[in-house]
């Protein structure tokens, strides 16, 4: 499984950002039945579950990020998305996506007070 990453950056606290997660070299009927998350790790932390989303749609959140963030997916395109909102210094992070078993490349988030 090829994963590509996209969507992260630079944003003031409070800003909103988008970051998606394309599951390229897979077939609908291989991507639809698994589920998709999201990690982040920040400097000197360990590598946290930030969201996950089930072949059924039903997500899971870490409490921090509760309210703020929302995790979805779009079987005809591959795709895992992250959205972001009301986003705090602590959310800084570089954040991976993770889909069968695989890894993407990580994307850095910087949020700035």
């Amino acid at each position: 499984v090829q994963l590509q990453a996209s969507g992260g950056g630079l944003v003031q606290a409070g800003g909103s950002l988008r970051l998606s997660c394309k599951a390229s070299r897979m077939i609908f009927s291989t991507f639809a039945p698994k589920a998709g998350a999201w990690y982040r790790q920040a400097p000197g932390k360990q590598r946290e579950l930030v969201a996950r989303i089930d072949s059924d749609f039903s997500t899971i959140y870490a409490d921090s990020v509760k309210g703020r963030f929302a995790i979805s997916r779009d079987n005809s395109n591959k795709k895992v998305v992250l959205q972001m909102n009301s986003l705090k210094p602590e959310d800084t992070a570089v954040y991976y996506c993770f889909f069968a078993d695989s890894w993407g490349p990580g994307t850095q988030v910087t949020v700035s007070s």
